[in-house]
């Protein structure tokens, strides 16, 4: 069965003109306006599943993200930065005030400065031109696509590119794309790839798990945690969302009546590695990790081993 998603977002927020800009800076001030922090919060989730896809396998994973815009998810994996700290650099005055190639030029530098402690290698897929050349300019994708996958076929080279993806996720395209998108996808890659996908819960799943399902892969859901992506944007857009939740029997109380959106984490896989690994096994979400907090201490790798560092 095809999913329409069409009449769930009708009363979504429209963020159509921040992808469409050469660089970043109106995506960090518009949603961070909203308090957007799935990038934040899914991270140290999808640095655990990774983990387990490396343990699992022995070698460094090629991750294609769907949905990718301007490079975030890599950005936050890939270095020890946060959605919440690239969003107050772009605020600031001086780096409002530079055109865009400046900017790329400049971000080309800042992520190239840092140790990069990613456990994967990115690729991306969006709709949106001016994002992916953005992303792969300044070195957070190795490659990006181009396209539509709703409308449009894959292309040749497209697909040469997807082939050898070992890991697929997504952290908020999932209720504008269906699985007319994954099955393009799917049908190009030439392994059966773990899919890590953050669905807002007003969005069902079960057809993109039916269609998992065809082609080998096993689908479990996280229980007991969800994962916040931002604050409704008016009243309108809150009690849409409640009632697109009551409309699929899913209680709001305490998660989206609270004013959030909220997502649930979903990973497909290969019955195999699901039954090797189950998701409860490998993930663990500690609440409050993404808060702002005091000095601690932590453990680095230094060249002499195992140090203890005090980490502000």
């Amino acid at each position: 069965m095809q999913t329409h998603f069409s009449h769930i977002n009708q009363s979504k927020a429209v963020f159509d003109d921040i992808y469409a800009l050469d660089d970043p800076r109106a995506y960090f001030s518009v949603l961070g306006d909203l308090d957007y922090m799935i990038p934040d919060v899914a991270e140290p989730v999808v640095r655990q599943i990774l983990a387990a896809k490396v343990s699992a396998t022995g070698v460094k994973p090629t991750v294609l993200d769907v949905g990718c815009s301007y490079g975030i998810n890599a950005a936050v994996h890939r270095f020890p930065l946060t959605f919440g700290g690239l969003r107050h650099r772009y605020a600031r005055r001086e780096m409002r005030a530079i055109g865009s190639e400046t900017l790329v030029r400049l971000d080309r530098n800042f992520y190239a400065a840092w140790p990069d402690v990613g456990l994967a290698r990115f690729i991306g897929l969006d709709i949106s031109a001016p994002a992916i050349s953005y992303a792969t300019g300044v070195g957070l994708l190795e490659q990006g696509i181009v396209a539509d996958l709703e409308t449009e076929a894959l292309s040749a080279d497209s697909a040469d590119l997807i082939r050898s993806a070992d890991v697929i996720m997504s952290t908020g395209c999932i209720g504008y794309v269906t699985e007319k998108t994954f099955s393009k996808i799917l049908d190009a890659t030439e392994k059966r790839p773990w899919i890590i996908s953050f669905v807002l819960r007003m969005f069902p799943f079960d057809s993109l798990a039916a269609t998992f399902e065809k082609r080998g892969l096993v689908t479990e859901r996280l229980t007991g945690a969800t994962f916040i992506q931002r604050r409704f944007r008016d009243a309108e857009e809150f009690e849409s969302c409640l009632a697109s939740l009551a409309a699929l029997g899913v209680d709001a109380t305490g998660l989206e009546s609270e004013g959030l959106f909220h997502a649930d984490l979903m990973l497909s896989r290969p019955e195999a590695d699901a039954r090797a690994a189950p998701l409860k096994h490998i993930v663990t979400v500690a609440s409050g990790r993404g808060r702002p907090i005091g000095p601690r201490y932590v453990h680095i790798e230094g060249d002499d081993g195992l140090q203890v560092a005090l980490e502000p």
